[in-house]
């Protein structure tokens, strides 16, 4: 009996041996780097970014999510949800100081962020359910739109909104700018803001799913589309950012896509880079930076597109 089962067994392996001589040969080879070489690199190209996103007026998550996502060799849902953190550490960082200086608005931004941030959880949950694959493509196609989006909208920095809707008007959106560069002060007020919250519940999918926070789509969608001022607009997008990527990132942490391997250097980077991005906007042209960066992400986006699609791995 013993004889009969040991041969079973033996037949039971060889029959399964190519099998697992596939898997094997399909299996990724270990990295040679050591493991601490991994969060220091994402410290360096986390430091980068930081420099390049405040004179280009993006947000770090745009950038962080394809870049790492693309190049780095981790799970794309441990990146997505790095993403959220970065973003949300930037937005939490300026955003007592926008709200003390007047350039964020809490009327403003509370409607339309708690209709982004119950979306966001939304998206964060069709992220989780989708294969990675397709997450990897659309998150390539949504770069490569944000790229052409970035590329023609243009800013006003005060629209002219001559009626507030009955919308905004009951909720009071509307408000005071004292500009710190002049003193001048300019009344403001919005409209189109069914339009915005529509708008808004789109922005906090995308932001959901993909853990690129939403500073590319909430500047022009406030300034553009519902006439705030464009300080106000940045302001309150800052503001808007941290309240929606903090209920997106609770899913993250729910599933377990939270790495602190990845995040912490990550956003330690990000934050540092900033602040030297501050004291650059000063000196370096924006328009130069700003070509950087959409080349940058045309290229990241590219990257995302090809490698969900297999075309490269």
């Amino acid at each position: 009996m013993r004889r009969l089962a040991l041969l079973a067994a033996t037949g039971a392996a060889l029959a399964l041996a190519p099998e697992a001589w596939a898997a094997a040969a399909q299996a990724p080879a270990p990295s040679a780097m050591p493991w601490w070489g991994w969060p220091l690199a994402l410290f360096v190209v986390c430091f980068f970014l930081g420099i390049v996103a405040v004179p280009a007026g993006v947000g770090g998550g745009v950038l962080f999510v394809p870049i790492v996502g693309g190049f780095f060799p981790f799970h794309l849902d441990f990146v997505r949800g790095a993403g959220l953190l970065v973003a949300l550490a930037s937005a939490l960082s300026a955003g007592p100081a926008l709200l003390q200086s007047g350039l964020a608005s809490l009327r403003l931004a509370l409607p339309l962020a708690l209709v982004a941030s119950a979306s966001s959880i939304l998206g964060a949950m069709i992220g989780f359910a989708l294969p990675t694959n397709a997450v990897q493509v659309a998150l390539g196609a949504t770069i490569l739109a944000i790229v052409v989006l970035m590329a023609v909208a243009k800013r006003s920095e005060f629209p002219e909104v001559a009626k507030p809707d009955a919308i905004s008007a009951a909720l009071g959106m509307n408000g005071v700018l004292v500009d710190p560069a002049t003193g001048r002060q300019v009344s403001w007020q919005v409209h189109r803001t069914p339009a915005g919250l529509v708008i808004f519940f789109g922005i906090g999918i995308l932001a959901g799913m993909f853990g690129l926070g939403a500073g590319w789509a909430n500047l022009p969608a406030l300034n553009l589309l519902m006439g705030a001022p464009l300080k106000v607009s940045a302001g309150t997008s800052s503001f808007i950012l941290s309240l929606v990527d903090s209920s997106a990132a609770w899913v993250y942490l729910n599933q377990g896509a939270v790495l602190p391997m990845i995040a912490v250097p990550s956003v330690i980077g990000m934050m540092l880079g900033a602040k030297i991005g501050a004291k650059l906007l000063k000196v370096l042209p924006a328009a130069t930076v700003r070509k950087l960066v959409l080349g940058l992400l045309a290229f990241a986006g590219l990257r995302a597109l090809l490698k969900g699609l297999g075309i490269w791995t």
